[in-house]
């Protein structure tokens, strides 16, 4: 029986960290017909917020919100677009694969800002991860053939990095810590979903889907990380819990990484095999260490929305 139950959680979170990395899958597709970066999240986001009304609706959720909840979560919200924004950007600056295995290093940043402004001790192991952690990166920056990633990319991916560290600080260090997970989620997409808004002149710069067919790429863009990762995620966490439902999170930029290669003919050399690895070992050894427990505790009860 209790095997029975870890076969299940792990494979609960195996499907939750893979759905995460499905974004290329469906974005990609919208940018070669001429889908801006803005407009895709657009439709994810407002696609989104439906799904997760409705969820909300089938559960028995309330949608009422306290007064003093409502500037942290435009707050929370601001900063989940921009951490969207600035990946989904970077989607046209380097291969998706990669963009997606330095955006993992959200943890490592996590870490960073802890120690720097809440005073968060900082472990031998913890110093250990973010040297290989940057080490990776480096490795990833620099092909074998002498050529460099776009600079300007590397950046983006940075700030989306960085703006989703800072969104799950946020919430760990807010009166939004024990929001149910759908009600944060929802609030934060719906409030997010005002910087596409503005930036494409309130509809006005919208590029709109005229193919049928493609309408399955935002669908699914927020069915997958939206809907899906949030059920099978609080089910793998449930049954095998946080710590080894964080380490599978892995499977994340390694889906990515697989998709951008066999789908999309993304470059996959020894080097770049080694970047990986280091980044994935960084964040693992950051995942298991004592300091930073609560606060990927505190990820794992909400969902990833880049």
């Amino acid at each position: 029986m209790m095997q029975n139950t870890s076969v299940k959680g792990f494979t609960y979170g195996a499907i939750a960290a893979a759905s995460y990395g499905l974004n290329p899958l469906f974005a990609l597709p919208l940018y070669n017909v001429g889908i801006s970066p803005d407009s895709v999240l657009f439709y994810r986001y407002g696609l989104a917020v439906i799904m997760l009304g409705i969820l909300m609706k089938i559960q028995k959720q309330s949608f009422a919100l306290h007064r003093k909840e409502i500037l942290p979560l435009l707050v929370m919200g601001l900063l989940m677009a921009f951490s969207s924004l600035t990946l989904f950007v970077s989607y046209n600056y380097m291969d998706a694969g990669i963009a997606s295995t330095i955006l993992f290093v959200y943890p490592v940043l996590v870490a960073i800002i802890m120690a720097l402004f809440f005073k968060e001790k900082i472990s031998v192991v913890t110093m250990l991860s973010i040297g290989l952690a940057f080490w990776g990166i480096s490795l990833l920056y620099k092909g074998d053939g002498g050529q460099t990633l776009s600079l300007f990319g590397v950046t983006l991916v940075f700030i989306s990095s960085l703006t989703y560290a800072l969104y799950i600080i946020g919430v760990n260090r807010s009166i939004l810590k024990t929001m149910p997970t759908s009600k944060l989620t929802f609030y934060a997409l719906l409030f997010g979903i005002t910087v596409f808004g503005v930036r494409l002149k309130f509809g006005l710069a919208l590029d709109i889907i005229t193919v049928p067919s493609l309408w399955i790429n935002p669908v699914c863009m927020a069915l997958f990380p939206t809907i899906i990762s949030l059920i099978t995620m609080a089910k793998a966490v449930h049954y095998v819990g946080s710590t080894p439902t964080a380490i599978l999170g892995a499977l994340e930029p390694i889906t990515a990484l697989v998709i951008g290669v066999s789908v999309f003919g993304e470059q996959l050399t020894p080097r770049i095999v080694t970047g990986i690895i280091c980044v994935l070992i960084a964040v693992t050894l950051i995942i298991v260490g004592k300091p930073l427990g609560n606060i990927i505790r505190m990820q794992l009860s909400h969902l990833k929305h880049r």
